[in-house]
């Protein structure tokens, strides 16, 4: 017999002379081989029993090692009780109280049951990117409203709501994989265009860059249109934030590389892929940097993962609080961005992203560079900018949407370099014409006409 029993009788036993039937100041117990109980102390004895033993601690009677011995019991416990008894002797009690959730009230029921049926509205409608329930995310609303519930629970319950969808089977993996020892070693970059709200009268683009090693997003924001100035101004940011990363991942789209198609029996090709760096491609030359392109979409995966999880929640809660501007849908991706940085373990290294990505850094597993000017521009608006050349005429001037601008310092004929840095908070593009290796001039003009000659 391997566990033991206690009553004031004699315990019912097929021997009635068991070897391990012991009595003790009128306790009958069964102890197991080892003579050690392990059984829970309010199921065997009474708390005037226990008293009775601690009392008899206190008298003298008894060691404390045989009251651990007929208890069952520890040292820690046996301490515990007797502090209780000298603090609280006359309401020593020894009954457990298990530590439980109480049952969900009629108003947490009906408040799960309407984001159930809120979330079947979004997954039901078509023009939305949301393809099925996020129980996650509902949990969290339901936690902002002061309902505190497992996801099991709301699983259970959407699943008799009829709010529920199997998971599909996952397609096999792409066999290219993109593995990094280091962050800042490789800067996954990408943008997705989606109605990030049905009340919103427009489609807006969410560029994002995420280190590979760490998972942690560097960059996200919101633009009314994909331009190759919104993909510098993300450079940017990344690498006077954080520093300059070894390489970026990018898939093939025109703001991140010049391909030239398939000659024709109308044209003869000139240029081939990659002769001619893009406006994103000459910022990162400057800054060594280098590009890899993905093959395909399944490639990008770390990048596209983090992608479906930011837009299915970007989108639920846009379309729940009836978000129409472009300003709310960025405070919605700022919170979201902040829960996976800093509160959101990641499923693949298990670690929160901002921590793996501190730690990192703390113990020299970064490859990141200090931003530092390259040599000859005092200026970082000459390294994020757009560039044109131009051909001074012979009175030293050139013209840019049908203005134009007369030149100081350069010879007729001259071709200069113009980088122009849009300011969209002031409508202006600040203009700074280089010649000579050299800035020999700037100015400011209107967005609105520059914007009719040169393509941002």
């Amino acid at each position: 017999m391997n566990s033991f029993q206690l009553k004031s009788e004699p315990p019912k036993t097929s021997k009635v002379n068991h070897p391990n039937l012991k009595s003790e100041l009128g306790l009958w117990y069964i102890m197991d081989q080892k003579g050690i109980f392990m059984t829970q102390l309010h199921k065997q004895f009474t708390a005037d029993q226990v008293k009775v033993l601690l009392t008899s601690y206190e008298h003298g009677h008894l060691s404390r090692e045989e009251i651990e011995h007929t208890l069952g019991i520890g040292k820690t416990r046996f301490f515990a009780l007797l502090k209780q008894l000298r603090d609280h002797p006359e309401t020593f009690s020894i009954d457990y109280h298990r530590q439980s959730r109480p049952r969900l009230t009629p108003a947490a029921e009906e408040k799960i049951h309407q984001e159930l049926l809120r979330d079947k509205a979004l997954v039901e409608n078509k023009d939305l990117p949301i393809s099925g329930y996020n129980y996650a995310a509902l949990n969290d609303r339901l936690e902002k409203a002061g309902i505190r519930v497992s996801t099991t629970t709301v699983i259970q319950r959407a699943k008799a709501l009829g709010c529920y969808q199997a998971k599909k089977k996952k397609k096999d993996r792409h066999d290219r994989e993109v593995l990094t020892a280091a962050s800042g070693d490789l800067i996954q970059h990408d943008a997705s265009l989606h109605l990030w709200s049905p009340y919103a009268s427009e489609k807006w683009t969410l560029i994002t860059s995420l280190d590979d090693y760490s998972r942690m997003v560097l960059y996200a924001d919101l633009v009314e249109a994909e331009t190759s100035w919104a993909h510098i101004r993300a450079a940017q940011y990344l690498m006077q934030t954080f520093g300059i990363p070894h390489q970026y991942y990018v898939d093939n789209l025109r703001v991140f590389r010049f391909i030239q198609n398939r000659d024709s029996v109308w044209r003869k090709q000139v240029l081939g892929t990659d002769d001619v760096n893009t406006q994103w491609r000459e910022v990162l030359a400057l800054m060594h940097t280098d590009v890899i392109y993905a093959l395909s979409p399944q490639a990008k995966g770390k990048i596209e993962r983090p992608y479906r999880w930011m837009q299915d929640r970007v989108v639920r809660t846009c379309a729940l609080d009836h978000v129409t501007a472009l300003a709310q849908v960025r405070e919605v991706l700022r919170e979201e961005i902040h829960r996976y940085n800093y509160l959101q373990t990641h499923s693949t290294t298990q670690e929160i992203p901002a921590i793996r990505f501190e730690k990192a850094k703390a113990e020299h597993q970064s490859v990141f560079r200090p931003f530092v000017l390259p040599d000859g521009y005092p200026d970082s608006k000459d390294i994020f900018c757009i560039r044109h050349k131009r051909v001074a005429d012979g009175y030293r001037k050139i013209s840019i949407g049908g203005l134009a601008i007369q030149i100081p310092g350069i010879e007729p004929r001259e071709e200069v370099e113009l980088h122009l840095v849009p300011d969209e908070s002031k409508s202006l593009v600040e203009i700074r014409i280089w010649a000579h290796k050299m800035l020999v001039h700037r100015m400011n003009l209107p967005i609105t006409e520059i914007g009719k000659a040169v393509h941002f």
